[in-house]
């Protein structure tokens, strides 16, 4: 990005909350025209103006109005960046990805996608809303490598306790890497190893680059406090 880009992201926000679509593109053709990767887009443009609108909505501090503005015209600018990132080859690595479901959150799941997408990951994007024992059936049917819970609300965390609490309960899906990132993750310090992830991350490029530097991290059960007690239990009835 240009030594601009502070003033470049207040444009850009300007016209996100206003609902100014040509204004938008205009200042995103800018960054094509200086060919500007499309990745530092992501990173410097598109996710800090997520996170600030995020941020806003929770403290009350953006109307609605303002906020469906600005969250559906940066799902229209976030599909056109994800035709120009900068493709590597398969890693033969398969994800699923989940979220919140608020638009800001299904937005950052989206993001998150995209760049694990063109990272060389097979990516199942679900989206937000979706129960629990619909993703333990999908984890089974596609048997994919990572489950990715990213830009997760409130709302959503005690769901997402349960769930990998039961997938390390009944010993589903046993190689499986659970990951998680942005949303109440970033702001909640010591949830993710609380919950018993074996990978965090604040922000997408983050993620991305976290999964590629510690493809085979797991968090054990002592480190682990969803699901100790049923471990601990377990053990001492084998040892009986």
């Amino acid at each position: 990005m240009p030594s601009r880009s502070n003033a470049t992201l207040e444009r850009f926000y300007t016209c996100l909350i206003a609902g100014d679509r040509p204004g938008a593109r205009a200042i995103l053709d800018e960054l094509f025209d200086a060919e500007t990767p499309a990745a530092t887009i992501a990173s410097n443009l598109i996710w800090p103006t997520l996170d600030a609108l995020q941020t806003l909505r929770r403290n009350d501090q953006i109307t609605r109005l303002a906020y469906n503005y600005a969250t559906r015209l940066m799902r229209s600018i976030t599909d056109q960046l994800q035709l120009r990132y900068d493709r590597r080859e398969s890693r033969s690595v398969s994800c699923l990805v989940v979220c919140g479901a608020e638009e800001s959150e299904e937005l950052a799941g989206q993001l998150a996608s995209d760049l694990l997408e063109a990272d060389g990951y097979q990516v199942y994007f679900t989206g937000g809303g979706i129960s629990n024992d619909e993703i333990v059936a999908q984890l089974g049917e596609l048997n994919v490598d990572k489950l990715i819970v990213f830009g997760a609300i409130p709302a959503t965390v005690p769901e997402t306790r349960l769930l990998i609490d039961y997938l390390h309960d009944i010993g589903s899906c046993p190689n499986l890497q659970i990951i998680v990132g942005g949303g109440v993750f970033n702001r909640a310090d010591g949830l993710a190893e609380e919950i018993g992830a074996d990978l965090w991350a604040n922000d997408p490029i983050e993620l991305v680059q976290k999964m590629s530097a510690a493809p085979d991290r797991r968090m054990n059960d002592e480190q682990r406090t969803v699901g100790r007690r049923r471990a601990q239990q377990k053990r001492g009835k084998k040892a009986a």
